[in-house]
């Protein structure tokens, strides 16, 4: 079905993301419903609205919009109520773009054996960080989110394959390409919304929340469910 898979992207500052995600839609062949998740305080809203104008009637594209809760919080709320509705869901930030053909249904396609994560090759980070991802959305029904709520942006991608890997269940596609375009691989201005997720304070706070998720037992926590998740699918 082209409605069991939904992307979601939140956004911040990047309304000229929309047409180019949509491009990538097209020229990938992308069946997959993609939901971008707006702040209603974003400097640029009036130029998002425009964009869900000009994509009226084209049932794969969505918006909507709520107050700031940085991309972590904003993804847990949008992931929690998808996952009522859809059998896949996943992530992507405003700055990827699907490059392979039939990419979504390759997703389907691993994932339909059951409980699990996978994601592709973003050129940039590989298969040591999983910066865009789907996984199935009983992963999301049984945790209570799809990131660790603890952190704001960063390192959710490291927990995402600490999930698959501690449950047995992930796969990396090295040949679906989903571009990161990214300032740290010359493929993007460092602008405003870089600046802020990439500072000093930002990382500090980041790093050790992910490092006490990992080492504090929350990790553990976790993977006892998604395990348990596997077994009771089996």
């Amino acid at each position: 079905m082209a409605d069991d898979l939904l992307v979601i992207i939140p956004t911040r500052g990047r309304p000229a993301s929309v047409p180019a995600l949509v491009q990538a839609w097209d020229d990938t062949g992308a069946t997959a419903d993609l939901l971008f998740a707006v702040d209603t305080d974003d400097p640029e809203l009036a130029e998002y609205k425009k964009h869900q104008a000009a994509l009226k009637g084209d049932d794969r594209f969505r918006f909507t919009y709520g107050k700031r809760r940085r991309l972590v919080g904003t993804l847990n709320q949008q992931a929690a109520k998808a996952a009522k509705g859809y059998r896949f869901l996943a992530f992507m930030g405003d700055d990827h773009r699907p490059r392979s053909a039939g990419w979504d249904e390759r997703i389907r396609i691993c994932l339909s054996g059951g409980p699990g994560i996978v994601y592709g090759n973003d050129l940039l980070q590989g298969e040591a960080m999983a910066t865009a991802v789907a996984m199935t959305s009983d992963i999301v029904a049984t945790l209570g989110y799809m990131a660790p709520p603890s952190m704001v942006h960063l390192c959710v991608d490291l927990c995402w394959v600490d999930w698959g890997r501690g449950m047995g269940r992930i796969t990396y596609l090295d040949d679906m390409v989903i571009e990161h375009l990214h300032p740290a691989n010359g493929k993007a201005e460092l602008d405003a919304g870089y600046e802020e997720v990439n500072g000093d304070a930002m990382v500090t706070a980041d790093s050790a929340a992910y490092y006490e998720y990992r080492d504090g037992g929350a990790l553990e926590a976790d993977l006892a469910k998604l395990r348990q998740l596997v077994e009771e699918a089996v």
